[in-house]
Parts: C-alpha cells; sequence; structure tokens
C-alpha cells in the first residue's frame, strides 16, 4: 500500500476535513495531514495552533499523524517517501483548480499521485473561508466545526457589534 498526505491550509479544520481524512486511512498504508505554511498569507490560527487543533480532532490511529510543511507538496512526498497526495473535491470549480494542480505536481513528480476523494454530501458545500466569515457575523457553525475549533474560532473571531 502507499502512503498519503492530505496537504491544506486546515485554517480551521472543519468536519468535512475529518470526514475525507476518517474515509481516507481505509485507503493508504500511511496518512500525513500536512498543514501547509504560507508566509504570504494571512491565517487566523498559527501553524502551531492548526496543528495542535488537527491532533486534538483527528482520530487516534497510528497510522496518521500531523506535521506542517513549506514549499512544494511534491518535494516533500519525495523527502519523506510519500506516494499520493489526498485531495477533496466539493465542486466543479475546485475540480479545474485541483486538476490543474494534479498534472503539475505530475509533471514535477511523476512518482507522485493525486486521489481526488468526493466529500460527503452534508460537507459538499463548507469551506474554511465561509465559516470563518459566518462566526464573524455571530452565525451558528456547529454542525461544521469539532466543539474545540468552534470555542477556539469564536473566542479569536469575536463579532463585532
Amino acid at each position: 500500500m502507499v502512503s498519503a498526505i492530505y496537504p491544506g491550509s486546515f485554517d480551521p479544520v472543519t468536519c468535512g476535513h475529518l470526514d475525507l481524512v476518517e474515509r481516507a486511512l481505509p485507503l493508504f498504508e500511511r496518512l500525513t495531514v500536512a498543514v501547509a505554511v504560507n508566509s504570504n498569507k494571512s491565517a487566523t490560527f498559527t501553524a502551531d495552533e492548526r496543528v495542535a487543533m488537527l491532533r486534538e480532532v483527528l482520530p487516534k490511529d497510528p497510522r496518521l499523524s500531523v506535521t506542517t510543511f513549506r514549499g512544494l507538496v511534491v518535494d516533500f512526498c519525495r523527502a519523506q517517501g510519500i506516494g499520493a497526495i489526498l485531495r477533496g473535491v466539493r465542486t466543479v470549480s475546485d475540480f479545474e483548480y485541483e486538476y490543474q494542480m494534479a498534472l503539475t505536481n505530475r509533471h514535477l513528480a511523476p512518482v507522485v499521485e493525486t486521489v481526488f476523494v468526493m466529500p460527503s454530501v452534508q460537507f459538499s458545500y463548507v469551506s474554511s473561508s465561509l465559516i470563518r466569515e459566518i462566526v464573524r457575523n455571530g452565525g451558528d457553525v456547529s454542525s461544521f466545526l469539532p466543539p474545540p475549533v468552534e470555542r477556539a474560532l469564536r473566542a479569536r473571531l469575536r463579532p463585532t457589534p
């Protein structure tokens, strides 16, 4: 079996992310959830905070690990002996972007495959940016976030009166 990486910003980690991890675990020998560190983006949570949240809410499975990475995901894959990149595809626009990235990654690292997994229907429209906007405006996101993540996000993004 192949080891895989599930890269992303996870800012914040959603139930959709957790759904993808749980559905992907039977497919791979090992799964690394990797928080992308991008100094050009302004994140709500630091990389260390996102790693801590992921470790708290992900299933406890010896085949599952959480880390951070910088740079190209295919370089990380080569360095770690990872053979697959796991990506969730919610919409046609997601597919177009992910397809372009998959072909580019294949060009850069032909031995690393990209595996697309569709989300469960209840998470097919959820994104971290949408969640942040709802929280900023005082809305209910309890069905989209694990409770510890919701508490942390509400504390970080208190709605303005």
